[in-house]
């Protein structure tokens, strides 16, 4: 590989570590990343999925005093979180991608939605908590898309847990990203075996993002929750127009 393009991807890692721990958008700097170094999108987004992995590490180690005290909700959710990715990790060898990449825009404005509503919708459920069930359910649901395709997952689910629980965001931006990590994981040992990984783009994403995601959590705990989560809300909208206007063409 070129060593421009390996800058690229280092400086690519770099940018998902961050945007992925303190704000869920990963994707929105890792996939276009590995498009620019010549990689056709299967393998770039099978590629990406697996390089994200060292998010969570990052995250994991540098989120700990946010983590702390979470263990048994994190292993429900990643339990959950988990069979998702695994199933859309499935959906994605076995049938076409065409109609799902359509809906993708429509997932990721209805996450940035749920973001910007997220207090009104607390107020609205007299501050209780979704049942497990629903809770559950749509755990699962953004571990499929994650598994899948995975471009602003972690928005999906930062909104979901946002309103399921009364939290300070850089505790539940932190247990997002552990949450995702496992639907990743699932989906990443599919594609490890059976999917055209790339191996080298893969080595070079990581090296970035498990700097990144080490340094995202600190930067969350200097900014102000409020801006940080309408800024998390307005780049998902931009990313759900491209999304949408590149499934058009």
């Amino acid at each position: 590989m070129l060593p421009g393009n390996a800058t690229l991807l280092v400086l690519g890692g770099v940018g998902a570590g961050l945007t992925g721990s303190m704000a869920g958008l990963a994707s929105l700097a890792s996939y276009p990343a590995l498009l620019a170094v010549g990689i056709p999108p299967i393998a770039a987004n099978v590629s990406n999925t697996v390089a994200l992995l060292a998010n969570t590490v990052g995250t994991a180690a540098g989120a700990r005093p946010e983590l702390r005290g979470h263990r048994s909700r994190l292993l429900r959710l990643c339990a959950v979180a988990a069979v998702g990715g695994l199933a859309g990790a499935v959906l994605l060898l076995a049938t076409p991608s065409a109609a799902f990449e359509r809906i993708v825009p429509v997932l990721i404005a209805l996450g940035a939605a749920l973001l910007l509503l997220r207090d009104a919708l607390r107020r609205w459920a007299g501050h209780r908590s979704l049942s497990p069930p629903v809770l559950g359910t749509l755990i699962f649901l953004i571990g499929i898309y994650g598994g899948y395709f995975g471009a602003a997952a972690g928005v999906l689910m930062l909104a979901v847990l946002s309103v399921a629980a009364t939290e300070p965001l850089p505790v539940t931006n932190a247990v997002k990203s552990i949450a995702l990590g496992a639907a990743n994981l699932s989906a990443a040992v599919i594609y490890a075996v059976v999917a055209p990984v790339h191996w080298q783009a893969v080595a070079l994403l990581a090296t970035g993002c498990l700097l990144g995601s080490w340094l995202g959590p600190a930067l969350v705990r200097r900014t102000p929750e409020r801006p940080l989560r309408f800024a998390i809300a307005l780049a998902a909208l931009c990313l759900a127009g491209y999304l949408w206007w590149h499934a058009g063409r």
